[in-house]
């Protein structure tokens, strides 16, 4: 008879995130709640309104809105497949969605402009580098309707620039060109496309395809033969029509009026189909590390089904300007409260622990604990690992008689309280 064979055993595996994801551990919540309540602050301040659109859209709203021409949609979309067989793809970035959120909901009804902002996390399918991340984190905000007034392009700047001098990032360079409008963009590509045309034998296989496809973005290359090519293209701002002339120039004056410095790059596009006038970018001086860009669009809202409306924005990346901060070592977060911890030994106590916690909460006083753990010595050992200046300890004894025990972590001195007035005695001690 034969011998049964074994069933073979899968291997165990290791499941970690995804390449290009990662987790944010509780070590660095304290440094993303303070870079989200600045963004926060900012927008109210303001008077910027939050706005949470799907993480999931339709890709065509991002292959009309951003191009079908560039790298996103050509390449980075995360695609969903859906029952219902419908297209779907992760939002990528946040601009169209606000457009198709105002266009939706009707907000061209209400005051205009509208001023939206949000904060949530996109995904791109790039190659992960550096501050870069498949699912990475935007701070938006955009200015919809209204006129097409400069001053709403200078506004938008400065309240990016605003976003990083209250995180003590002082010193990034504002980088401005213009790109046109409808009237002035065609004559100023056809001579751009006859300047490449001649040499495109010396572009890279991606600037071969913008071409055709895009043509703007051969001035944004960052392939070396490419970037030394551009030196000798024609730039926009000698082919801008009066208006927008007039806008550009209007734009610089406010930043002027403002005392915010800035910089002329002939060769700042952005790499999204929409954008229009004025284009932006913040980049840090010593590695010309670009944290937030924007700029106006406006075709865009009628492009996705609205009125002709004009519109401004900016985007903000979280992983960089966190990463920037780190690397400086900048102290962003404001002292914490210290905590007590509390120490509880035998059942009876243990039973009341929770109840004694909700009185310090109703006191304002913060508290750390291990309830899990039984002995005396062990509760101690983590208080002094938490560093905690007030031990509470709170035993069988404590518990009949309704008070505790306030002990000085430093100096080891402790006397006993009644809970009721508990929380007075340890404020005066912290």
């Amino acid at each position: 008879m034969p011998s049964p064979q074994k069933k073979k055993t899968e291997p165990k595996k290791d499941f970690q995130t995804p390449r290009g994801m990662r987790d944010i551990l509780p070590r660095m919540q304290y440094i993303w709640e303070k870079v989200r309540k600045t963004a926060k602050d900012i927008g109210g301040y303001y008077n910027f309104s939050r706005i949470e659109t799907p993480i999931v859209e339709y890709a065509e709203l991002f292959e009309r809105g951003v191009g079908k021409g560039t790298d996103i949609v050509e390449k980075e979309m995360f695609t969903v497949h859906s029952k219902s067989k419908d297209r779907l793809v992760m939002r990528p970035e946040g601009t169209a969605a606000c457009v198709r959120a105002y266009n939706e909901h009707g907000m061209s009804h209400l005051s205009q402009p509208v001023k939206l902002y949000y904060e949530g996390p996109m995904f791109r399918h790039e190659r992960p580098q550096a501050g870069r991340w498949r699912q990475h984190y935007q701070v938006g905000y955009e200015l919809l309707g209204g006129e097409s007034d400069p001053i709403y392009d200078a506004q938008i700047i400065l309240v990016a620039v605003r976003f990083f001098e209250e995180l003590k990032i002082n010193d990034l360079e504002v980088r401005l060109n213009s790109i046109g409008c409808k009237t002035c963009r065609p004559p100023y590509i056809k001579e751009l496309l006859q300047f490449y045309r001649s040499k495109k034998k010396e572009l890279c296989v991606d600037c071969k395809n913008r071409l055709t496809a895009n043509p703007l973005r051969l001035l944004d290359c960052k392939q070396e033969a490419c970037i030394a090519l551009r030196v000798s293209a024609p730039i926009f701002v000698d082919h801008l029509c009066k208006d927008c002339n007039d806008h550009f120039k209007a734009v610089l004056e406010y930043l002027e009026e403002l005392h915010l410095p800035y910089v002329l790059d002939h060769y700042l596009v952005r790499g999204l189909d929409y954008y229009s006038h004025t284009v932006f970018e913040l980049v840090t001086q010593e590695g010309k590390l670009s944290l937030a860009g924007g700029g106006r669009y406006n075709y865009l809202i009628e492009l996705l089904g609205g009125k002709k409306t004009p519109a401004v924005g900016v985007a903000i990346g979280l992983d960089r300007t966190i990463d920037l901060i780190l690397e400086r070592k900048l102290k962003v977060i404001p002292r914490q409260r210290p905590k007590v911890f509390l120490i509880c030994v035998g059942e009876l106590a243990k039973k009341r622990s929770l109840t004694l916690i909700e009185h310090l909460r109703t006191g304002r006083i913060d508290v750390q604990e291990s309830l899990g753990k039984i002995s005396l010595n062990a509760q101690l050992k983590s208080a002094d690992k938490h560093g905690a200046p007030i031990a509470l300890l709170f035993g069988q004894k404590e518990a009949f008689e309704e008070s505790v025990i306030v002990r000085d972590m430093k100096t080891g001195a402790q006397e006993t309280v009644p809970i009721a007035k508990m929380a007075d005695i340890i404020r005066k001690k912290l």
